[in-house]
């Protein structure tokens, strides 16, 4: 899985959401709640954030809205 800036994992009740990629770091926003974002940044190496998301599931766009309460 390549990953890409702006996607959003579910781990559990977490939302995890890449803000900024680069070749050597990530930082995410981990979030309760996708209607409120409210949540708190964190900056990890790639490798501390693939070994985060093990056991996730990346969410579509669609699935994102969803969880966000936006309508299509």
């Amino acid at each position: 899985m390549k990953l890409q800036q702006n996607q959003i994992w579910k781990q559990g009740d977490l939302y995890l959401r890449i803000v900024h990629w680069d070749r050597t770091f990530i930082v995410y926003k981990a979030m309760k709640d996708l209607v409120t974002k409210q949540g708190t940044e964190q900056q990890v190496s790639k490798k501390e954030f693939c070994r985060l998301i093990k056991g996730a599931v990346l969410l579509t766009p669609e699935e994102a809205r969803e969880a966000a309460g936006i309508e299509p």
